[in-house]
């Protein structure tokens, strides 16, 4: 069998989610390198990588080139980007990666269209049938048109790592950030426990695993203490929302609030591993493992709530 590679790009400092990789890869009797790619050379990942690269900034007009080249360079079978603002570029050009034998682990751009802004997101959720908090129309607020319940949440529509996320508590704050923030969205403001859901979706867009993750303690948008629930009125709502997207795959990260009641509001998607996924591997969700499986063409055989109850995972620098 031909080597087993994979290819990280923007990996930043996602060590943990490499080491992961390559236990998987041990596990599994396969042999492959991990590369690591990213545009800084002192990115942490670089360094637990077989093998590091340096490629141009996501948004150069070079990029896509430089990453099929490693691809051939390297004979990568696997690419797994994960930053936001590569995704949707990524996705319009998984047939030309197909072409040199790699698989983009990427979902359809339709989903990242969805996803990455989140006034689709918001509507997205109204149709699939699920809660998410009331979106104020910006015109009827800034012009006193409607009622208004403070506090409220303002944010950028297209942001990610929480970056430009504030709680307002009156107008004068309100129309503050209106004019800091580009193209704000206004939410109400739901108090509960936050949840972020690492789902996993197999190559149909059918999904195979639900671990939510209770966000304990969360550091520039970050979960960096969380414990896995197994509340499984969140895992089947969070398994419809995930299949009802046109054309999601691999590790798909949905974030929800559970308000005192009971009532599952959900807030955000983000279609690539999340920061905290390290969590639900150690608890026994074998994301990694199922994706080398899918890729070669072997049957996964798992239940959705196959992973270990009260895990707690505390972060550190």
């Amino acid at each position: 069998m031909e080597n087993f590679n994979i290819l990280f790009t923007s990996s930043g400092r996602r060590v943990a989610l490499i080491n992961i990789f390559k236990e998987t890869l041990q596990r599994m009797g396969l042999k492959g390198k991990i590369v690591a790619a990213d545009m800084a050379k002192n990115a942490p990942a670089l360094y637990v990588a077989d093998e590091m690269e340096l490629v141009p900034p996501v948004l150069d007009e070079s990029y896509i080139s430089v990453l099929k080249g490693l691809c051939v360079k390297h004979a990568i079978k696997l690419l797994v980007p994960l930053i936001d603002n590569e995704l949707l570029i990524l996705s319009k050009y998984k047939d030309d990666f197909m072409d040199v034998g790699t698989r983009v682990l990427v979902s359809s751009e339709l989903v990242n269209q969805i996803c990455f802004d989140k006034r689709k997101t918001h509507f997205f959720f109204k149709e699939a049938g699920v809660e998410t908090p009331y979106l104020y129309d910006i015109d009827d607020i800034m012009n006193n048109n409607v009622d208004i319940n403070f506090p409220l949440i303002i944010k950028p529509a297209k942001g990610s790592r929480s970056i430009g996320v504030n709680i307002v508590n009156s107008i004068e704050e309100l129309q503050f950030y209106f004019k800091c923030i580009e193209e704000p969205i206004i939410q109400e403001f739901v108090v509960g426990e936050e949840y972020t859901l690492d789902v996993f979706a197999d190559f149909s867009g059918k999904v195979i695993s639900v671990v939510p993750r209770l966000r304990i303690e969360t550091r520039s948008g970050e979960v960096s203490k969380g414990l896995t629930v197994k509340n499984y009125d969140i895992i089947n709502a969070g398994k419809m929302v995930v299949e009802s997207l046109p054309g999601a795959e691999g590790c798909i990260t949905v974030q929800c609030i559970l308000t005192p009641d009971n009532v599952i509001k959900f807030i955000e998607i983000n279609p690539r591993f999340g920061g905290g996924f390290p969590l639900s591997a150690r608890a026994g969700a074998l994301f990694p493992q199922w994706i080398i499986e899918l890729i070669l063409q072997k049957k996964i055989d798992v239940k959705i709530d196959d992973w270990e109850d009260g895990v707690l995972m505390l972060r550190y620098d």
